[in-house]
């Protein structure tokens, strides 16, 4: 298993094969974005 083995949800609740970015550089950032507690990431 790798990560382009992943599915992820997107913002709008859409679902995201990672399969799609195979063979590009991947910048993967988990953050909490419901939560409130973390505007420093409002710009990612």
């Amino acid at each position: 298993m790798n990560v382009y083995d992943f599915t992820v949800k997107k913002r709008d609740g859409e679902d995201l094969s990672l399969a799609e970015y195979a063979g590009k550089v991947l910048l993967i950032v988990n953050t909490a974005t419901k939560c409130g507690f973390t505007p420093q990431y409002k710009e990612l």
